[in-house]
């Protein structure tokens, strides 16, 4: 449905600001959480303030891009601001911790329909060739997030309170309402479904659930009990999820979907930025602040350049796929860099000043950049129109699940490891790195080595997740973007070849 520049430029404007409010609140409680557990008097429940908030926008992705397909994009969309805006405002009027994970989780919800119907609607109001440059726009969001969030949300708990760090969103949120109301288009939904896959929806839910608290439980010693009854839980899930899917008349994830191989490549690369680079990035300022004797103020240094580098790298490679029509050379030399740059800081020596690892892992972000908004606009070309919303929410399901595994997988690799080869005399558990820099040298030489010791395997295993990428995007197909109009989701769809 092609719009006027004017109405396109709007668009994009309410889009942005909308997409930002949903990353950013994945980034702005982090650093209030201290301040938000002591004064609501509940520090175990502490967590599940950002857990509540994963799980809820992970599990609803597919329903929600079943539902823009049915009943179209605009209205979930919509919605899903109000109830983001309304969530908003309980968070901050939560008097206690319980109140306030609930308000949580109804942000994660109305945030994954944020996130989702954002990337539904530019795909459905540009063309292929113009697609990439306008999700690279949109998908800035989430780096600018990484980078702003934490300081901001420090400053808003320091001299506001840290209810405005929820508070802040309703005067933002509400001019991008407005902005919406006005430039996002009626746009016509698919055909109404004979069946809506119920029993997939809910076992799909249940057994993603069962997966992110399998991972989440996994890093605490007492939970080992609970931990594999979770995953046996969401192993069965899927396994029933898959066979109900293969029956259903109007599935929520349309596996036939996945012969494409275009879709199934697209996939593939999604889930490996997830696992490749997300799961890490949380985990660098320790590793720095252990191996390098950094502050943590400067080792904050080193994911604002992997970040920074994503983010120029994702706005430039959109820019040339809308202006060249080709598309398959960047997720190649993306995750190329990205192996190469990960397999590097697995053989980085130690005692480099921070410049080094920051340069290479700035490299690790400009390769991800390279086909991080790209591969979705891609494989959103080769799906159907009518399943447009359906199509972007498995694409990003994969991201986040891989994401959200890594990450756990990671933290158990890092917490064993470290514990197993630390001298007498010290406990992981109370291991800081303020303990660290004020022990002898000779402490704070072999737990630097340490780290490095625990950290070159997880480098390593990374670097072999990129390369598997290559392997994936080198299967995509070869093939322009098409400059034609988006057909309406009733009518015949042409799409990439597969």
């Amino acid at each position: 449905m092609p719009l006027s520049p004017l109405r396109l430029r709007l668009l994009v404007i309410s889009l942005l600001s909308v997409s930002f409010l949903g990353a950013l609140d994945h980034t702005v409680v982090s650093t209030s959480l201290a301040t938000i557990a002591g004064e609501l008097g509940a520090l175990t429940l502490m967590s599940w303030v950002v857990v509540g908030y994963t799980l809820a926008s992970t599990v609803l992705l597919p329903v929600l891009g079943k539902l823009g397909d049915v009943l179209g994009a605009r209205r979930i969309f919509l919605g899903s601001l109000v109830m983001f805006l309304a969530a908003s405002l309980a968070c901050g009027f939560a008097a206690d911790m319980t109140w306030l994970i609930a308000a949580r989780v109804l942000q994660g919800m109305s945030s994954a329909g944020l996130q989702l119907m954002s990337q539904t609607i530019i795909a459905r109001v540009t063309t292929q060739r113009e697609r990439p440059r306008y999700m690279a726009i949109i998908g800035a969001a989430f780096p600018i997030a990484i980078l702003v969030g934490p300081v901001l949300g420090g400053a808003i708990t320091d001299y506001w309170g840290w209810q405005w760090v929820f508070w802040i969103n309703i005067p933002v949120g509400a001019a991008a309402l407005g902005l919406a109301l006005v430039a996002v288009p009626h746009l016509e939904p698919g055909p109404m479904p004979r069946h809506f896959d119920v029993a997939g929806a809910a076992v799909f839910t249940s057994a993603l659930v069962a997966l992110v608290l399998a991972v989440t439980w996994a890093a605490e010693l007492n939970a080992g009990p609970a931990t594999a009854a979770a995953l046996a839980a969401s192993i069965a899930g899927f396994v029933a999820f898959f066979f109900i899917e293969r029956r259903a008349p109007e599935p929520i994830v349309p596996l036939h979907l996945f012969a494409n191989r275009t879709i199934a490549a697209g996939t593939a690369l999604s889930a490996i930025i997830g696992v490749g680079l997300f799961s890490i990035t949380a985990y660098l300022p320790t590793y720095f602040q252990m191996a390098y004797q950094t502050t943590a103020t400067v080792s904050g240094l080193v994911p604002i350049a992997t970040v920074f580098g994503m983010l120029i790298s994702n706005l430039l490679t959109g820019w040339l796929a809308s202006r060249t029509g080709r598309y398959r050379i960047f997720p190649i030399l993306g995750t190329s860099m990205g192996a190469a740059g990960l397999f590097v800081m697995a053989v980085l020596p130690g005692g480099l000043p921070l410049w080094a690892p920051m340069l290479v892992m700035a490299v690790v972000g400009m390769g991800t950049g390279a086909f991080m908004s790209l591969i979705v606009a891609v494989v959103q070309g080769a799906a159907p129109p009518s399943q447009t919303g359906t199509i972007t929410a498995t694409i990003n399901l994969m991201r986040q699940v891989g994401s959200t595994v890594a990450t756990a997988v990671i933290g158990g690799v890092i917490g064993a490891g470290v514990a197993g080869l630390l001298p007498a005399g010290l406990d992981a558990s109370t291991l800081t790195p303020q303990l660290v820099h004020g022990a002898a040298p000779a402490i704070q030489a072999s737990v630097a080595q340490i780290y490095t010791t625990v950290f070159t395997p997880i480098f390593i295993a990374l670097a072999a997740t990129y390369a598997l990428g290559i392997v994936a995007a080198v299967l995509l197909p070869h093939g322009r973007l098409s400059d034609e109009p988006v057909p309406e989701p009733h009518a015949p769809s042409e799409s990439l070849s597969a």
